[in-house]
């Protein structure tokens, strides 16, 4: 039987995750939400860039008209980095109408404790268990490169010493302006602190990660500490998402460290290039562009390097498919599990059925 699902956010994960949505036989698009007014009244199929026919779905700016559609699920991929309380509303009204949420906003939800209120966590999961609803949130970083894939490798270790999850990758091509000049602050004065490193920003968007692996692992973070650094760029240049100006931040690389008995145990660390020849003592990708890495130290020890491509992109866009994968490939689980905030650590294996192309299903 197939899943209905609603869609909320048609921005650089949102379009992917639509897109499979209608192409994928196990769901049934039944309503669309955007925010862009020159959105509203187009044909999702439009919307996602597919070559199928006009699905019938109609965008809307009106989240309450997809709720209306009564849908089994919603998918949020609407912006939550500048949003994050408009965003958690959101969800919140999806799960008092007694509706499943899978999606990538607010990213505090995919561990929120210890990260977020608990007067919020209540609120959420009060709403969702009161309902019979659940959410799950996740994307790639912070998502599946630094839980799923950490844990996986962790459950073959017989002692660990730090899980160290990293992202290294040229920027120059990811088409997000708000991302990459609001929040990151590329082509800002070097003066200029951007909102990513104000204190706490960086311990709240990747606490969720730090927490999860602490939980996972069986341990308790004393402490999380924030560290940056970032280098200007010696020239004038154009990227995907606007110009940079010479002298302003071009490359940047922090880490978020969670401390456990005074030792960094669990560290998150991102190298983010507009150019190769910048941060020229950084951690270097193992294909050329960037790639996810995760690095064990313990008995045995570990460093894998999870390199994503795509024929349709380059590593930027494999990254955003990856991440909508994710999402989409959940929903059955999501929506088949128990209510509440559901994470990585509690879903059952997301395997990938489904997905595979060109072969009949065991049962069928």
């Amino acid at each position: 039987m197939t899943i209905r699902v609603g869609h909320v956010g048609t921005g650089n994960v949102g379009r992917l995750a639509l897109r499979q949505l209608i192409d994928d036989a196990r769901f049934e698009l039944v309503g669309l939400c955007v925010s862009a007014a020159e959105k509203v009244g187009r044909d999702a199929a439009e919307l996602a860039g597919s070559e199928l026919a006009p699905t019938g779905v109609i965008a809307t700016d009106d989240l309450d008209a997809v709720i209306e559609a009564q849908p089994d699920c919603v998918v949020y991929c609407a912006m939550g980095d500048t949003r994050p309380i408009e965003a958690f509303d959101d969800c919140l009204r999806i799960l008092e109408a007694g509706i499943d949420v899978v999606g990538s906003a607010p990213n505090t939800l995919q561990f929120p404790w210890g990260v977020m209120p608990d007067k919020a966590i209540a609120k959420l999961e009060t709403t969702a268990n009161r309902n019979e609803a659940s959410i799950f949130i996740t994307g790639v970083d912070p998502g599946f490169a630094n839980d799923l894939i950490p844990f996986a490798l962790a459950g073959t270790c017989q002692r660990i010493e730090q899980i160290r999850c990293m992202e290294i990758a040229d920027y120059a091509t990811y088409d997000g302006a708000t991302v990459m000049f609001d929040v990151m602050g590329f082509g800002k004065p070097m003066s200029e602190t951007p909102m990513l490193f104000l204190p706490g920003i960086l311990a709240l968007a990747w606490g969720t990660t730090i927490r999860q692996l602490a939980a996972g692992l069986g341990i308790t973070v004393d402490d999380i500490v924030e560290k940056y650094e970032d280098e200007a760029a010696p020239e004038a240049f154009d990227i995907a998402s606007g110009h940079i100006e010479q002298g302003t931040r071009a490359a940047v690389r922090f880490e978020i460290v969670g401390m456990v008995e005074g030792r960094p145990a669990i560290v998150v660390e991102h190298v983010t290039r507009l150019r190769e020849d910048l941060g020229v003592e950084w951690a270097r990708p193992a294909q050329p562009g960037g790639c996810y890495r995760v690095e064990i130290v313990g008995e045995p020890s570990y460093r894998v390097d999870i390199c994503p491509t795509s024929e349709h992109g380059d590593h930027n866009h494999a990254a955003i498919v990856a991440a909508a994968g994710r999402i989409v490939n959940a929903i059955p689980a999501v929506v088949d599990g128990p209510s509440g905030i559901r994470t990585t650590l509690d879903l059952p294996l997301i395997t990938g059925a489904g997905t595979f192309l060109g072969a009949a299903p065991l049962n069928a």
